[in-house]
């Protein structure tokens, strides 16, 4: 019987249940990861980013400023000690450079400390420019400017200052580019921890999975394999266990109780084939009985029935007319009811043969048997004028001899039941239909009333006195007794008009 376990609980849950739950809690983990993986792909980027596009090249430029301004003190200093204007090709060429610089770190200069340095180097620029370099340069050329010679302490205090104001700016560049490639090293470090987590949780995922499935579908159908293939294999009282998820113990429960509806079903079926059995072994008696009782009949009963019919004959033929009429009466229904005593043991006889003493099986031309039955009864169709005629018949497997009694009673019914008023017309059908012969017999004799057409086949049933028309009334019972013994069917066909028809089925053989 099924578990009784609360669907809401973790033992109760189905394959599917948990297959879904799994799969939700991996998606989410895995997404989870899979965010921190990207925000941390993200700032690695960022910091790159800041540090190849903005700290290095910031550097690099404030380098250049500085190399900018050390030109111009060189040619400035050059001129001033000179007077030569080719000295101060240096200053044009680091008015140019330091234009460039400029425009440079102020289109990088991301941070305020970036802006205010670039501010102080401008200004301590600006201002030796204004107090020195710009006297000097306007001098004019031929002879060393008084200028120069008057300022220059107060140009290398100036310039002294502007080197102290690039070398801060570079200083914080640096540390900048420092602080970056820091945090690029953290960045890194921290994507490879987070990609290796990744790694971790696919891989224990995917043993999760793994011992799941094992665990949880695979083990419990393997046991419920192995359970139901003893039980196929015939030890039905081995149990069938439930185990696993709640839908597998459910399918297990189904087979336990399918396996204990067989046993029981097989403990019916075991008494029923003892039961049977005994009224075999008690058929087995009686039908030894019943051929004792037609050997009896047949040997021991028929000689002194023999001895009456042959005595009271003997009484009928000599003292005939003798005595006075009861008693040639009492005479004649004596020789009449031994005559037909003896008919009686006869045909009783022949329809216990039937099925029992005619066994054999073989290949039967039913034309064969229709020549011989009617050749059996040729006296009485000749008398009655009947006219038989037949389709072609098959050859079927079967006995000989009870085809040909069951061909010569169906004809002899129909010379015997004609009609008063016409002559007998006896025709013989067959047609095939898949495995069987449909055969019939046709007459236009007096016909059957539809009421009695299944109790004409019945053993004694007559539907008729003796003194309208002879026999035991044994005769159609032994037809469907041989027809049975075929393996097929026999009926009168109650739709037929002026006559009777009676179909029969046998076998057809290949």
């Amino acid at each position: 019987m099924p578990e009784n376990r609360p669907p809401n609980t973790v033992s109760g849950w189905t394959t599917r249940r948990w297959l879904v739950s799994g799969t939700g809690l991996a998606l989410v983990l895995l997404a989870v990861l899979g965010v921190v993986g990207a925000r941390t792909l993200q700032h690695g980027t960022q910091v790159s980013v800041r540090l190849v596009d903005h700290t290095s090249p910031a550097l690099i430029a404030a380098v250049q400023l500085e190399a900018a301004l050390v030109n111009q003190e060189t040619g400035v200093r050059g001129y001033g000690l000179t007077g030569r204007r080719d000295f101060l090709e240096p200053y044009a060429e680091g008015k140019a450079q330091q234009r460039t610089a400029t425009a440079k770190l102020r289109g990088l200069g991301v941070s305020r400390q970036d802006r205010d340095d670039l501010a102080l180097v401008l200004r301590r620029a600006g201002a030796w420019q204004r107090e020195i370099a710009d006297p000097v340069v306007t001098a004019p050329a031929g002879s060393p400017p008084k200028v120069a010679e008057t300022r220059a302490d107060e140009g290398k205090r100036l310039f002294d200052s502007l080197r102290d104001a690039t070398a801060t700016q570079q200083t914080h560049l640096r540390q900048a580019r420092a602080d970056g490639r820091s945090d690029l090293l953290a960045a890194r470090h921290a994507r490879n921890i987070v990609f290796a987590a990744i790694a971790a949780t696919l891989l224990i995922l995917f043993l999760l999975v793994f011992s799941g499935l094992r665990r949880g579908v695979a083990l419990p159908l393997t046991a419920l394999s192995r359970d139901t293939r003893r039980v196929t294999g015939g030890d039905f009282a081995h149990r069938v266990t439930p185990t696993g998820p709640a839908d597998l113990r459910a399918l297990a429960a189904d087979v336990e109780a399918m396996r204990l509806r067989l046993l029981d079903e097989l403990r019916a079926a075991e008494q029923a084939r003892a039961a049977v059995d005994q009224q075999s072994a008690e058929l087995k008696r009686s039908n030894e009985e019943l051929e004792q009782f037609a050997y009896v009949a047949s040997h021991d009963l028929q000689e002194p029935l023999r001895k009456v019919a042959s005595f009271c004959q003997l009484l009928q033929r000599r003292y005939s007319g003798q005595l006075d009429d009861k008693a040639d009466q009492y005479i004649a229904f004596a020789v009449d009811g031994a005559a037909r005593m003896q008919k009686l043991i006869t045909d009783l006889l022949s329809f216990s043969r039937v099925g029992r003493v005619h066994q054999d099986n073989t290949r039967v031309d039913l034309e064969h048997s229709l020549a011989q039955a009617l050749d059996n009864l040729g006296i009485a169709i000749e008398e009655a004028g009947a006219d038989v005629t037949h389709d072609p018949l098959p050859v079927i497997a079967g006995d000989s001899t009870q085809l040909t009694l069951l061909l010569q009673n169906l004809i002899g019914n129909a010379v015997k039941f004609r009609a008063p008023d016409r002559p007998p017309r006896i025709h013989l059908s067959a047609r095939q239909d898949g495995g069987l012969w449909h055969l019939a017999v046709t007459d236009n004799g007096i016909g059957i009333d539809p009421e009695y057409a299944g109790r004409v086949f019945l053993i004694f049933q007559r539907l008729h006195t003796r003194d309208t028309y002879a026999g035991s009334g044994i005769g159609l019972a032994m037809c469907r007794k041989v027809v049975d013994f075929h393996g097929g069917t026999i009926h009168v066909d109650t739709t037929h008009r002026d006559g009777t028809r009676v179909e029969f089925t046998l076998p057809a053989t290949t």
